[in-house]
């Protein structure tokens, strides 16, 4: 059985004639006897009567004409969906963020994007920048947004912009106000810290171990699955925390939470863009790739 087959079924069921089926699907009367003669020995059932009325359907027949309408339906619709597809007109893209990107760098570019291509639904899941990766890995998401690269094959990791991290205090903690610290400080300080899957914890730990402070050695009061949870933690005066710049804008500027300068420590990162290896991205992944590159180059 072919679509071929139950188009011209279609057609003779549906104008009650092999003659006007023939017609309607340009080809002779005779190839139509025998699309629909090979239709009936494949289904074992007789599909049409020819009588002095014209073509008239069996009960099998009306049967596959309900299923076959679907079909043909369906079928039909192929092309048009793969031309809107192609031109971003209609489409669903799953996108995956780490908690700074997913928090703040893809909501700001999302006015922007669906400005652009109105047809587009996204979805944005989060998690740490290895469950990202692991989404990206099962296909649950086609492109990911997160705060580390990995060692990991079958993945491309493209940069985008950096973002410095900062040690970060509530308005009330003693290290507030008081300028630069030394780097010995810390030692004597409690932390809340994100959980070690985060991006920004690979990031911190690594920078502390070039400048000399071994990251086991802090006092590590609490570890948080989210920025969010680690910022009101630390403006409630529970420690202090290194924190993504972007994330904490607002609440510096309001005098939530204040920065402390560490003397001899500078702490940065880049975030990447991942996708599958050698996977073309749809034309929707790609436009939002670009724009993301555009806006955080």
């Amino acid at each position: 059985m072919n679509l071929k087959q139950l188009e011209v079924f279609l057609a003779v069921a549906e104008s009650g004639s092999f003659s006007r089926g023939a017609e309607a699907t340009f080809i002779t009367q005779s190839t139509v006897s025998q699309h629909i003669a090979a239709l009936e020995h494949e289904l074992g059932v007789k599909l049409l009567d020819r009588t002095g009325r014209g073509a008239l359907l069996t009960e099998g027949g009306k049967l596959l004409l309900e299923h076959a309408r679907k079909v043909v339906a369906g079928a039909r619709e192929i092309e048009p969906a793969m031309r809107r597809f192609r031109g971003v007109e209609e489409a669903e893209l799953r996108v995956g963020g780490s908690n700074i990107p997913g928090d703040h760098m893809i909501p700001e570019v999302l006015p922007l994007f669906l400005a652009r291509h109105p047809g587009v639904r996204l979805t944005l899941l989060q998690g740490d920048s290895r469950e990202i990766l692991d989404k990206v890995a099962r296909e649950e998401v086609e492109i990911g947004i997160i705060g580390s690269s990995f060692d990991d094959e079958g993945f491309a990791f493209t940069p985008l912009g950096r973002d410095e991290i900062r040690l970060i205090a509530g308005s009330a903690h003693p290290l507030a106000g008081r300028g630069p610290v030394g780097i010995d400080v810390l030692a004597r300080q409690e932390f809340i810290m994100r959980e070690p899957g985060s991006g920004t914890a690979r990031t911190i730990a690594h920078a502390l171990a070039g400048a000399g402070v071994a990251p086991a050695t802090l006092a590590v009061r609490a570890s948080l699955g989210s920025n969010e949870a680690v910022k009101h933690a630390v403006a409630s005066g529970l420690g202090v925390s290194f924190l993504s710049e972007i994330s904490v804008r607002k609440e510096l500027g309001r005098g939530e939470l204040v920065e402390v300068p560490v003397e001899g420590l500078k702490i940065s990162r880049t975030f990447y863009l991942v996708q599958r290896d050698g996977r073309e991205l749809s034309p929707a992944a790609r436009a939002f790739a670009d724009l993301m590159r555009d806006q955080y180059r």
